[in-house]
């Protein structure tokens, strides 16, 4: 059993998935959002991800923690905050000494349906099936953290990621 716990970063919603990646399979474990209220200072919007992202950790044991590799649209404002706080969930991943792993938009989307240029719906209905779950995952960022916890579960197991038994996905 390998558990892994995909993460969708955010400044209002953090979106969280948890599978149990044992074989060439996985399995659905939990999934849900962090919010954090809105009007509130950001220092304590991040305060709230680091604590619930350690309670998170402490509940689950993840072996890995696998994130989203952060991507600037035109929004740079909503990107800088975004960067706060992948910081903060950096930062509790590695205070509890779980190994990291980053992707960017297209290796999920590719590792997810085959497609680098999928959409949000086929991403959601692969994911469902991928699982098995009766109905896609909610909210939208906590399908999203499921298809991170995917993506590395199928990147990891690859002959093609290790290098002399260390595991080059990481750029963290």
């Amino acid at each position: 059993m390998a558990v892994i716990l995909g993460i969708d970063p955010g400044v209002a919603t953090v979106g969280f998935g948890v599978i149990d990646a044992a074989g060439a399979g996985q399995k659905f474990i939990t999934c849900g959002a962090i919010t954090t209220p809105a009007h509130t200072k950001l220092s304590s919007r991040l305060e709230r991800i680091y604590q619930d992202m350690l309670e998170l950790i402490d509940t689950f044991k993840p072996e890995a923690i696998s994130i989203e590799e952060l991507f600037f649209n035109t929004n740079i404002t909503t990107g800088i905050a975004v960067g706060h706080a992948r910081g903060v969930i950096i930062l509790a991943g590695v205070e509890r000494n779980v190994p990291m792993y980053e992707y960017t938009p297209l290796q999920v989307k590719q590792a997810i349906t085959g497609y680098g240029r999928a959409d949000k719906r086929q991403m959601m209905e692969m994911v469902r099936r991928l699982l098995n779950l009766k109905s896609p995952a909610r909210p939208d960022d906590a399908s999203d953290a499921l298809a991170l916890a995917i993506c590395h579960a199928r990147f990891s197991g690859s002959l093609l990621t290790y290098e002399g038994g260390r595991n080059e996905c990481s750029t963290i």
